[in-house]
C-alpha cells in the first residue's frame, strides 16, 4: 500500500494538478492575472466542480471548497487541509512546479491584503526570485546538489532529475519541516540539515550550490524568509566569499542578490570584490530608488495600508540616508571553480535576454582570451549590424553589434572590427583579414592589427565572435 504522500501525489497527478493542467484551466488571462496576485480572474475559470478545480480553489486560491467533494483523509492526516463545518479549508499552500518528475512545494499560505498576519518564521513558495534562479541553473547533471537556504524546498524540487544526492539547508526549522513534505511530495530523496549560511556543511564539496537568500536590505529583521538581519548587502557578500571553499573542481554556484548603490561608490567594483579565487559572473537585472524599494517589500508583507505602514516606511528611509544608499540593484551571481583563474565580469543586462540563461551559461563564462594573427574567428551566429547616422551621410555616426538572441548585448564598434564581423566565416585567420581590411581602408598595417587584438578578446567574451579550432 502506497504511502499517505505518494497517495496525495497520485490524487494530485490524477485530477491534472499540475504545471500543465493548471495552465490549461486556467488559459493566458486568468494565469497572467494569477501571476500579479490577482485570484478573480482563476476563480471564475475554476468555479466548476471537477478534482482539478476543487484543488485549484483550494491550495492556490485559498477558498473552502464543499467536504464531499474529494476524499480529503490523506490530505488532511499530512496536515495540508482542516475541516471547518462541511467545507475543507487549506491549512497550507501546495503547488504544483516545473519538475522532472511532477514536483510540488508546500509553503505558507500566500499573505493577500486583509489576511492574517505574517508569522515570523512563514515560509514562502514558488515566486518570481525563486523562478529566476531556476533559469539561470548550469544544464548539466550532477553528483550532489546543495540548495542553501531551501526555504519550502522549491530549488531542489526542480533540480531533482539533474542531481544523484541533494542536501537542503535552513535556519529555519518550520522550513525544514515543510521543504521535507515538498520532498515527499514530489518523490525527492534529500539530506535535511539546519545551520546558517555553510555551517551546516563545513568540510564538504559540491557539483553545485544553489540558493536564493534571505537578501532583503531593511533596517532591522522582520520576517526571516527575506531578511538576515546583517548590516546592508553583508549576506550576499558573505555567501559569494564563501562559497568557492565548497565547491568542487568544475563546480557551479548560483544565487539571487541584492546589492547597495552607496553614494561616492561605483557598485560594480562592491560586487566584483566579493569574488575571490574562482570565476564569477555578476549581473544587474534591476535597481530601485530607496522609496521604491521599501515600497516593494512593505506591500510583500501586505503592511501597505496598516497603521504601521508610515511609520515602516520612514524608517525604512532614514535606514537608507544614514548610510547614504542612493539605490538597491537586484540581480543573480554566478560562480565557476575552473582552471584556476579569476575571471570576473561585472555588468548590467535590463532588457529581456533569452531564457533559460542555464541552457547557455556555460558558453557564457568562457573568459577572456588572447588572440594572435593565426587565431580563426567565425561570427556568432544571430549576430547583426546597425548604423546609425543624419539621411544621406557618406559615413555612420555610430556603428553597433547586435545579438539577436541570448543575452542580446550590444556592442558599439569600430570601422575595423564592423569589417571584421562581415568577413569572419572561420576560412581565414586574423592576419590575412586584418591585412585586406588595412589595404581596402587605406590605414597602416601595423595600427589595424594593433587595434583589432586590443579589442577583439572583449567582443569574443562577449559572445560576438566564436574563436575555431
Amino acid at each position: 500500500m502506497p504511502d499517505r504522500p505518494a497517495r496525495v501525489r497520485d490524487l494530485f497527478e490524477q485530477a491534472g494538478y499540475t504545471v500543465d493542467g493548471v495552465r490549461d484551466l486556467l488559459g493566458p488571462v486568468a494565469g497572467a492575472a494569477l501571476a500579479r496576485d490577482e485570484i478573480v480572474p482563476a476563480l471564475r475559470a475554476a468555479r466548476g466542480d471537477t478534482p482539478l478545480e476543487t484543488l485549484l480553489r483550494l491550495f492556490w486560491l485559498q477558498v473552502p471548497v464543499p467536504g464531499a467533494a474529494l476524499d480529503f483523509e490523506d490530505l488532511t492526516a499530512l496536515g495540508l487541509v482542516e475541516r471547518d463545518g462541511d467545507e475543507v479549508r487549506a491549512r497550507l499552500h501546495v503547488e504544483p512546479v516545473e519538475s522532472t518528475p511532477n514536483g510540488y512545494v508546500v509553503s505558507d499560505l500566500k499573505a493577500r491584503p486583509g489576511g492574517s498576519p505574517l508569522r515570523d518564521d512563514h515560509v514562502v513558495g514558488q515566486g518570481g526570485a525563486s523562478a529566476n534562479l531556476a533559469q539561470l541553473v548550469v544544464h548539466r547533471p550532477v553528483d550532489n546538489l546543495l540548495d542553501l537556504g531551501t526555504g519550502s524546498g522549491v530549488q531542489a524540487v526542480h533540480l531533482a532529475g539533474r542531481a544523484q544526492r541533494i542536501t537542503a539547508t535552513d535556519l529555519n526549522p518550520r522550513a525544514l519541516e515543510l521543504a521535507a513534505l515538498s520532498f515527499a511530495l514530489s518523490g525527492v530523496e534529500a539530506e535535511l540539515l539546519a545551520g546558517d549560511l555553510f555551517a551546516p556543511v563545513e568540510g564538504r564539496e559540491f557539483d553545485l550550490i544553489v540558493s536564493n537568500p534571505p537578501f532583503v536590505i531593511s533596517p532591522d529583521r522582520r520576517f526571516g524568509y527575506r531578511e538576515s538581519g546583517l548590516q546592508g548587502d553583508e549576506v550576499c557578500r558573505r555567501l559569494v566569499r564563501q562559497a568557492p571553499r565548497h565547491l568542487a573542481e568544475d563546480g557551479w554556484c548560483h544565487l539571487l542578490a541584492n546589492w547597495l548603490h552607496v553614494d561616492g561608490e561605483d557598485w560594480h567594483d562592491r560586487v566584483a570584490g566579493w569574488i575571490e579565487g574562482v570565476d564569477g559572473w555578476a549581473v544587474q537585472r534591476d535597481v530601485q530608488d530607496p522609496a521604491e524599494y521599501a515600497e516593494l517589500w512593505l506591500r510583500d508583507s501586505c503592511e501597505a495600508g496598516t497603521p504601521e505602514y508610515r511609520e515602516r516606511y520612514d524608517a525604512w528611509l532614514e535606514h537608507f540616508e544614514r548610510h547614504k544608499v542612493t539605490g538597491v540593484g537586484f540581480g543573480w551571481i554566478t560562480l565557476h571553480r575552473g582552471d584556476g583563474r579569476e575571471d570576473v565580469r561585472v555588468e548590467d543586462l535590463r532588457h529581456a535576454v533569452d531564457l533559460p540563461v542555464g541552457a547557455y551559461v556555460e558558453d557564457l563564462m568562457r573568459g577572456r582570451t588572447d588572440l594572435t594573427p593565426a587565431t580563426m574567428l567565425r561570427t556568432a551566429d544571430g549576430v547583426v549590424q546597425e548604423q546609425v547616422g543624419p539621411p544621406g551621410a557618406e559615413d555612420p555616426e555610430r556603428i553597433v553589434l547586435r545579438q539577436t538572441r541570448g543575452l542580446r548585448r550590444a556592442a558599439q564598434v569600430g570601422t575595423v572590427e564592423a569589417a571584421l564581423a562581415g568577413a569572419c566565416d572561420g576560412d581565414l585567420p586574423l592576419g590575412p583579414l586584418l591585412e585586406a581590411i588595412a589595404q581596402l581602408t587605406g590605414a597602416d598595417p601595423g595600427v589595424v592589427r594593433e587595434r583589432a587584438l586590443a579589442v577583439m578578446p572583449d567582443l569574443v567574451a562577449d559572445g560576438f565572435f566564436d574563436i575555431i579550432g
